[in-house]
């Protein structure tokens, strides 16, 4: 019985482990859950709530950082209070799909400031664009002056967002 234990509890805990990847453990994650719902949780309270001294959670996040799993914080901002009531997807189909068109498409959509999001997918189309804009008018403007204006588009498909029901965006941990 005490076998099986070791063995359930080293396999499960060996899922999360790859070579580019060292194991989270209950901590790290508690860490990282936290740090998703609040980016400015004070060091100390931080410590408090997953039961380590505040120089031990200190190198904790110290690690989480240096791997890659902590990538940046910045603040979520209200999009209607700065005047951006219309959030849009458009669908991108390119003219060609080759390396250099996929080049040339990416390099330049990642220097429009409009573009929130910029997905390469597979299916009918090519890329999913995520923007958002004052409205229909400023929408139309971006849609002929930037998107359209890009390397290698042929067409798009636009989709209005009526409601947003979920936007917490926290990955699940």
């Amino acid at each position: 019985m005490v076998i099986f234990r070791l063995w359930l509890y080293l396999s499960s805990n060996l899922l999360m482990f790859s070579e580019n990847n060292p194991v989270l453990d209950r901590t790290d994650r508690r860490i990282l859950a936290m740090l998703q719902s609040d980016g400015r949780i004070a060091g100390v309270e931080l410590a408090e709530k997953v039961g380590l001294s505040p120089t031990a959670t200190g190198e904790r996040l110290k690690r989480l950082s240096r791997d890659g799993y902590i990538t940046g914080y910045r603040a979520t901002l209200d999009p209607l209070k700065l005047g951006l009531h219309l959030l849009v997807f458009v669908e991108v189909y390119l003219d060609k799909t080759t390396p250099d068109a996929f080049e040339r498409f990416a390099t330049a959509v990642k220097r429009a400031p409009e573009v929130l999001e910029c997905h390469m997918v597979a299916g009918g189309f090519d890329y999913l664009v995520k923007t958002r804009v004052a409205d229909m008018n400023a929408y139309r403007r971006f849609l002929g002056e930037v998107l359209l204006a890009l390397p290698a588009v042929r067409e798009t498909r636009t989709y209005a967002v009526m409601e947003e029901v979920k936007t917490d965006g926290a990955l699940p941990l």
